[in-house]
This record gives C-alpha cells, sequence and structure tokens, in this order.
C-alpha cells in the first residue's frame, strides 16, 4: 500500500512537471505571437496610411472628380474597388481574408484563443453605390446590424475590425465554457448554465478543505461583448460553511476576472493538491 501510494505521488508530480513545462512553453509562445501581432498591427496602420495617401493623389492625377465636395457615382465606385483591393492585403496580416466576387468582395474571418484557432465566419458584400451585405454565416446574436449601421458605409475597415472583435470575444468564451465542462466535469456540479452569446455563465463547483468538499455557486457576466473576461463576478458559497472559505470565494472572484476559466480551475487544483 504504501508503495503503491508514492508510486501514485511519483506519478502525480510527473504529470504535475509536465504540464507546469507545457505551460511555460505555451506562455513562451503566446508571448511570441502577442509581440507579432502588435508588429503586423502597426504594418497594416502603416499600409493603411500609405493606401490612403495613394488613393488620393491617384484621385488628383487622373481628374476624375472635378468638384472634390461632390465626386461622380464612376469616381466612388472606383474608389471603393481600389480601397476592397487594398484591405485584402492588409486584413490577410490579422486573420481576416477575402476575395474579390462579379458583385463585391467576400471576407473570411477566422478567430482564435490563445494559439487555438477556432471558427470561420464569412461575410459576402456587394460594392455597389451602397456597400450591402448579401449572405453571411455570423451567428444570429451577434449584433451585426447595428455594426454595419454605424461603420458599413463609411468606414469598412473599421466595420471588419468591430466585427472581429466580437467574432474572437464570442469563440472565446465558448471556448472557455467548453473546456471548463470537458476538463472539470468532475468538479462541476449539475449543468454549467451559459445564453447563447456566452456572456453570462452560471455554474456550481466544488472546493475541499481538510478532507471535505463544499459547493460554490458561479455567476459570471460579460459587459464588454468585445472581451473574453467577465466584468461582473459573484463568487457564493453555503452559510454553513467555515468563515475561511469566504476568503477563497473571494480570492476565486478575483482570479475570474483576470484569468481564463480553465486556466482558473487548473490553479484551484494545484493550490489544493499542495494544501493536501
Amino acid at each position: 500500500g504504501v508503495f503503491a501510494h508514492l508510486e501514485m505521488l511519483e506519478a502525480r508530480a510527473h504529470e504535475a512537471a509536465v504540464k507546469q513545462e507545457e505551460t511555460e512553453q505555451q506562455e513562451e509562445k503566446l508571448a511570441r505571437l502577442k509581440a507579432r501581432v502588435q508588429e503586423l498591427r502597426l504594418q497594416r496602420d502603416e499600409l493603411r496610411a500609405k493606401v490612403d495617401l495613394q488613393q488620393k493623389g491617384q484621385l488628383g492625377k487622373e481628374g476624375v472628380v472635378s468638384d472634390p465636395a461632390q465626386p461622380s457615382a464612376r469616381a466612388v465606385l472606383e474608389w471603393k474597388i481600389k480601397s476592397v483591393k487594398a484591405m485584402l492585403q492588409v486584413f490577410y496580416l490579422t486573420g481576416i481574408s477575402g476575395k474579390l466576387t462579379k458583385r463585391g468582395v467576400c471576407f473570411c474571418i477566422s478567430t482564435a484563443y490563445e494559439g487555438t484557432y477556432l471558427d470561420s465566419y464569412h461575410l459576402d458584400l456587394l460594392t455597389k453605390a451602397e456597400v450591402q451585405i448579401h449572405r453571411h454565416s455570423v451567428p444570429i446574436f451577434i449584433p451585426l446590424e447595428q455594426i454595419a449601421k454605424k461603420y458599413l458605409q463609411t468606414d469598412i475597415r473599421r466595420f471588419l475590425s468591430v466585427l472581429s472583435d466580437h467574432l474572437n470575444a464570442y469563440a472565446g468564451r465558448r471556448y472557455q465554457a467548453d473546456q471548463l465542462q470537458g476538463r472539470f466535469s468532475d468538479r462541476i456540479e449539475g449543468t454549467l448554465q451559459r445564453n447563447s452569446l456566452c456572456n453570462l455563465l452560471v455554474f456550481n463547483y466544488n472546493v475541499s478543505s481538510k478532507s471535505k468538499t463544499f459547493p460554490f455557486n458561479a455567476r459570471l457576466l460579460y459587459g464588454d461583448l468585445c472581451c473574453s473576461l467577465p466584468t461582473e463576478v459573484t463568487v457564493s458559497c453555503t452559510p454553513d460553511a467555515p468563515a475561511s472559505l469566504a476568503e477563497t470565494a473571494a480570492a476565486h472572484s478575483d482570479l475570474f476576472r483576470r484569468v481564463a476559466l480553465h486556466k482558473a480551475f487548473c490553479s484551484f487544483s494545484s493550490a489544493e493538491e499542495s494544501v493536501d
């Protein structure tokens, strides 16, 4: 029995060391990716500025605009086509790709969370005198209509950027909830409740203290739909729980605000194993 217990402890220690090494490698990779993203964003901003300057200069040289205040419909259409072609190259660096179609352009917005690629969504635009959304695969609960009303006619790049932020944040929230259910089902009591947008999560989970298990209730609200971390967190325990667990609930609440759900539960498990 003693040898078996020692072997089990050694196996746990080895597994913990492997997980720690994998975590460190992922953190290093994430840091490199973040630096690369920042570099690409700077390049994107520079390209945007150059494209804008080139477009303004080209319109002036060709003389297609007789009155700067009232450009012709053809000049506006040509400018939009050139702008779209430039965007296809710029957005390719930021997870947004596209191709020209006979009636406009089709964009593909790829989502990812912490280096893990998730879903892709398509958006087919008609680039006539007025830009229109022809078809799309964006979920109905994403505020596409409001975003389009605000940016589509005046700044397509801003429209795509904001839409990408919404889709990536949604994908990140859903990914965290899926990871929590898949990897920590033994700690979750009942079913994790979430809405379609995954901006409200409610679940019960167990916390061990001094060889006893106590149920905790968590409610996470994501007030910022462009963010994958909650803005409001409430964690509570049963009235008969030890007073020390109230501090644990407060610590968990703070951790949920700063760290992805599955990573927070990894921290809980490591802490409890250390106490044991």
